[in-house]
């Protein structure tokens, strides 16, 4: 006589992993519902699919390397009044993504250009996109060491396999020549290829603080903002703001 632990082996053989480990209760649940066989059928098929979107949302997160989960929903707009909730809310059919269109925030530390971003990246993964994070800082070093080993045109190569690169805290330390070189080569391969989110705390007119070649810092910026929406945000930091609200409540209980 047939098993459920038989079924359920020869589902483990076809890698269908979640269906085994699930069978006996889609069985029990067939059984009190008294469905059909077809229906049975697609109860099964449509765990399966389920679980194996849940699993690629997982593993894409995962490959995007977030720092942290940040959700628009989180977001204080009252707080920072520069942008509106139906600015961001319209970026999120992601067209953008799909016009090869780059988003640049910018503003001073604190004010949640890095939440935004996060926030948008993992809606993107969700509505079926590849996403990359990376800050700045990380970035120079990984493109650095692929120049050292003479493999810059791997690197980038392997960049433009996503739908959307974050770029974070653009700005915060100065480049050399080489890093100067490489961004501009990362940038140039993206351009009208794949969607760029950038944070920075440097408008454009002062990017000739962190660039040292002012020959390349002018195509490179030209590259980021042909397709571009730019997002000025102001305003205190959040970071100093809840500093100063803990600082009052300790002195309050003390």
């Amino acid at each position: 006589m047939l098993s459920i632990e038989q079924v359920a082996q020869a589902f483990r053989s076809l890698k269908f992993n979640n269906l085994a480990s699930s069978l006996e209760g889609l069985l029990k649940q067939a059984e009190k519902q008294q469905v059909s066989y077809l229906q049975f059928a697609a109860s099964l098929a449509e765990k399966e699919l389920a679980l194996r979107q849940e699993r690629r949302l997982l593993l894409n997160k995962r490959k995007a390397e977030f720092p942290g989960v940040k959700r628009l929903e989180e977001f204080d707009f009252q707080h920072q009044t520069t942008i509106t909730k139906r600015q961001i809310n319209q970026l999120l059919d992601f067209q953008f993504i799909d016009n090869r269109e780059n988003i640049v925030f910018i503003g001073p530390p604190g004010v949640g250009k890095t939440h935004l971003a996060i926030a948008l990246g993992i809606g993107a993964i969700e509505a079926g996109y590849s996403v990359f994070f990376t800050s700045m800082l990380a970035l120079n070093e990984s493109l650095e060491l692929a120049e050292m080993k003479g493999q810059l045109k791997k690197r980038l190569s392997e960049f433009g396999k996503y739908d959307l690169i974050i770029i974070d805290e653009l700005g915060y330390l100065p480049f050399n020549q080489q890093s100067n070189f490489n961004f501009f080569q990362l940038i140039h391969s993206l351009y009208e290829f794949r969607s760029i989110i950038m944070t920075t705390n440097k408008e454009f007119s002062h990017w000739n603080e962190f660039f040292s070649d002012q020959n390349v810092a002018v195509p490179t910026i030209d590259r980021i903002i042909h397709h571009a929406q730019i997002f000025m945000m102001g305003g205190e930091s959040y970071r100093l703001k809840n500093n100063l609200q803990q600082q009052r409540l300790n002195n309050t209980v003390g």
